[in-house]
């Protein structure tokens, strides 16, 4: 075996996920997997999401791999922390790669990590096996996209690597590496339907400051449409899903594209439900009467606020009218809307957040999450706050999920406030339905009543507490982070 590839997320250990239920493969460990393998290389593959962290070493122990490559979100960090070290115990050299490792390379360096790999992985993996079989973990400046040290002990970034121009190029996921069928069960056990995940381009042009970029960077590129046809062909003949999960950012960004693959897809009558991701202003008539004849059964869309203050702090680059414009366009076509709500951005206070629950009464979305801004590194919401990023505890204790910013509302504050929000929504939506309706659901109708209150008192009672220090508590000291 060349290398053997992992990620380190368990889904037996993660009690939030247990209730979701809505597992998928790693898509960017099988795009590797099956480009290696096209090249010739002997390519092993733990999936951990239905394993234990005792399979992982008992699989170090059984095959002996010269090289690990262990792909690493923020997610995922604690468990590939200790992978790391299992995988050096057992005399691998590690390679990380994925979102998180490129804008902390020195500390997983540290932590004992061989090599990072900055952006997409398959041609820097190619190059940097074949060094390894000749040259061992020695003299890699050569080696274009990756972060490693010396023999001196410096640390050292090489070139950059340029992206792949051609995704066609690239062979479809390597989904018989993993116990694919495992995944359909778990959803037909707890959803009724298996759902398969699928790509169909990489990175995302737009600027919003918050979205880390740091794998397929600010580029768009776009496999061909018949490329991904004959790939859910492939899918449909072999595992029969009853959906599909198009996990693109904006699975809509180019009309003509998006069109054709449409038309193909219904010149070969495949017609799969599925939900995908878009922006309001990549969605037009035409594209939603080409999304429900496909299939779609809900689009999510990143409206983040009902604020267009905030939303342009984030530089979003959308109207919130259009925002509630698309979404009942959507709905009207049978689609059902979903939407990403973040609070505590820069620029954002109480008459935001009023207009935030302003604009999804307005917008009726079928559902919404919501968020609590976080800075990741490497993004432009970190350069701009960077300098008072709270940071309680050591980095490898950590994510940049728990980081926060000096002078915003407390973590208490917006756990009031998404209270009231979903209260204050529900309550509207519940009001709003037909009276027979309402009056078979009082008690729905007072539990958001009472949820929203409750939110709302809790907001005003935390008000004054802030990030760094508590002004209700006469607190002034600031407490600084890194």
């Amino acid at each position: 075996m060349d290398i053997l590839l992992a990620h380190g997320y368990y889904l037996y250990e993660d009690p939030h996920e247990l209730q979701v239920m809505k597992p998928y493969p790693p898509l960017g460990i099988l795009y590797i997997t099956a480009y290696l393998k096209s090249r010739g290389f002997a390519v092993g593959v733990f999936d951990s999401t239905f394993a234990r962290p005792a399979d992982f070493v008992a699989r170090l122990a059984l095959e002996r791999p010269a090289v690990v490559g262990l792909y690493c979100n923020m997610m995922t960090k604690f468990n590939i922390l200790t992978m790391l070290r299992q995988a050096k115990a057992a005399g691998a050299v590690v390679v990380l790669g994925g979102p998180e490792p490129p804008h902390y390379a020195a500390e997983y360096l540290a932590a004992g990590a061989d090599v990072v790999v900055i952006g997409e992985g398959e041609l820097t993996l190619e190059e940097l096996l074949t060094h390894l079989a000749h040259s061992g973990p020695h003299r890699l400046e050569p080696i274009k996209g990756i972060v490693y040290r010396d023999e001196d002990g410096n640390l050292v970034r090489t070139t950059a690597r340029s992206y792949i121009p051609q995704l066609d190029a690239l062979p479809h996921p390597d989904r018989q590496a993993i116990d694919l069928p495992a995944y359909i069960r778990v959803w037909q056990e707890h959803h009724g339907l298996g759902s398969v995940s699928l790509i169909c381009a990489r990175g995302c042009p737009y600027t919003c400051a918050w979205c880390s970029h740091s794998v397929y960077g600010e580029s768009h590129r776009r496999r061909s449409p018949e490329n991904v046809v004959q790939e859910v062909e492939l899918i449909r003949e072999a595992y029969n899903p009853g959906q599909l999960w198009y996990a693109d950012d904006v699975f809509t960004i180019h009309r003509g594209w998006f069109l054709k693959y449409a038309g193909l897809l219904k010149q070969r009558s495949i017609r799969l439900p599925f939900e995908c991701i878009s922006r309001p202003d990549r969605l037009n008539p035409d594209i939603i009467d080409a999304l429900a004849e496909m299939g779609c059964y809900r689009v999510w869309i990143g409206s983040e606020s009902g604020s267009q203050k905030v939303i342009d702090e984030m530089l979003r680059k959308v109207q919130i009218s259009d925002v509630q414009a698309k979404t009942r366009m959507l709905q009207q076509r049978g689609i059902q809307a979903g939407m990403f709500i973040m609070l505590g951005y820069e620029g954002e206070d109480m008459p935001q957040l009023e207009e935030t629950v302003d604009h999804l009464k307005r917008s009726n979305p079928d559902i919404f999450l919501t968020t609590v801004a976080y800075p990741i590194k490497g993004t432009r919401y970190w350069n701009r706050v960077q300098d008072r990023v709270i940071a309680d505890k050591p980095w490898e204790q950590r994510t940049d999920r728990d980081l926060t910013v000096a002078g915003r509302h407390s973590k208490r504050f917006y756990g009031f406030t998404t209270r009231w929000m979903v209260g204050e929504v529900n309550y509207h939506k519940l009001q709003q339905a037909p009276k027979w309706g309402a009056c078979k659901e009082p008690v729905k109708l007072a539990k958001a009543f009472i949820n929203a209150r409750v939110g709302r008192l809790g907001m005003l009672l935390t008000r004054r507490e802030v990030e760094g220090r508590n002004e209700s508590k006469g607190d002034g000291k600031d407490i600084q982070g890194g």
